[in-house]
């Protein structure tokens, strides 16, 4: 893994950043809109204001996160820039997805846990985080490897 002064070919990185804080300030509008009970917004997102706040705020944290991998300028292999992208998406998603459907909201009296639905938001939720946790722990570990490289010590 080396330094490179430009983007080390991590572009996907700051676009992935660049795209989810879009996503977060979205998120922001559909929380005025909800908190001042707009109605297509409140049909829109059924479930709690508060899993909304919850993806907004994990959308930010994730691009926090993203842009400081991105900072490093270590390059970063493909398979973990993309996982880094993808994950930050699907983990911050995941409270989105409580927002719009409440039924999958283990906080919410309408929680189902039975059928076809409930399943496949399992099997993404649980791929989610696998692809979040492969991406930001590789880059972790390979970014902590590059820093006992003799050229930077």
């Amino acid at each position: 893994m080396t330094h490179h002064s430009k983007h080390a070919g991590n572009i996907v990185l700051l676009r992935g950043a660049c795209l989810w804080i879009i996503m977060a300030l979205l998120l922001a509008w559909c929380l005025v809109g909800l908190y001042n009970n707009i109605e297509f917004l409140k049909a829109i997102f059924p479930g709690s204001p508060k899993r909304v706040l919850q993806a907004h705020l994990d959308f930010l944290i994730m691009t926090a996160l993203i842009l400081g991998f991105y900072a490093t300028k270590v390059a970063l292999p493909w398979h973990v820039r993309w996982a880094m992208v993808t994950g930050a998406f699907t983990n911050s998603s995941l409270f989105l997805m409580y927002a719009l459907f409440p039924t999958l909201d283990p906080l919410q009296e309408s929680f189902n846990p039975i059928g076809l639905g409930p399943n496949i938001f399992n099997i993404y939720l649980y791929a989610s985080l696998l692809t979040t946790s492969y991406g930001f722990g590789k880059g972790a570990v390979l970014i902590l490897r590059s820093t006992f490289n003799n050229e930077y010590a």
